[in-house]
C-alpha cells in the first residue's frame, strides 16, 4: 500500500526509509554481505535495489518520449520476474560490496531529484505515460524506491538476526 500522495510525503518516505536502510548497511562487513544464501547475497539485494530505480527512470523516460515501455525490461514480463533477477544478480557479479552501496546512494540521489523536480500534479494527477495502468508516476517511484529499501531493510534484519544465532 503507497505511503504517499504528494511530493512532501513521497520525499519523506523515501528519506526515511533510506536512514532506516543506511543503518543496517552500516553494519554489515563486506564477507557477510558477499555470503550468498538462497541464490542471492546482501549485495546482491542492495544492487538490485539500486538497479529498480534504474529502472523506473527510465519506464518514466520512454513513456515521455512517447517510446514503447518494457515492463519490467525488454525481453521480460511481469511472471519472468525470477528469471529476470536471476540474470540481473549474474550481470552484477562483479559489482563490489562498495560499488554496490554507493550505487544504491547514487540511485537515490537521482530519484530524490526526480521527484524534487517534479510537481504534485506531475506525480499523482493521473497515470504515467506508457505504464498501461491506472499507477501514478508518484506510485511507481515509491514502489521503486521507498517500497524496495524497506523490504531490503526487512531482509536485512533477518540476515543480521539469524548471523547473530548463529
Amino acid at each position: 500500500m503507497p505511503a504517499a500522495t504528494n511530493k512532501t510525503d513521497l520525499l519523506a518516505v523515501t528519506r526515511n526509509e533510506y536512514t532506516k536502510l543506511i543503518k543496517l548497511i552500516d553494519q554489515i562487513d563486506e564477507p557477510t554481505a558477499l555470503t550468498k544464501t538462497d541464490d542471492a547475497s546482501i549485495k546482491d539485494t542492495i544492487g538490485h535495489r539500486a538497479h529498480w530505480i534504474e529502472l523506473f527512470l527510465g519506464w518514466y523516460a520512454d513513456g515521455h518520449a512517447e517510446k514503447e515501455v518494457s515492463f519490467p525490461a525488454k525481453g521480460y514480463k511481469w511472471n519472468d520476474l525470477k528469471r529476470y533477477n536471476a540474470d540481473l544478480r549474474e550481470s552484477q557479479e562483479t559489482l563490489s560490496w562498495a560499488d554496490a552501496k554507493q550505487l544504491l546512494e547514487t540511485n537515490k540521489t537521482k530519484l530524490e531529484k526526480f521527484i524534487q523536480s517534479h510537481s504534485d500534479e506531475e506525480l499523482y494527477g493521473g497515470p504515467m505515460k506508457g505504464a498501461n495502468n491506472n499507477w501514478t508516476t508518484g506510485r511507481w517511484a515509491e514502489a521503486a524506491g521507498p517500497s524496495h529499501f524497506r523490504s531490503a531493510a526487512k531482509y536485512l534484519r533477518s540476515v543480521l538476526k539469524a548471523n547473530k544465532s548463529t
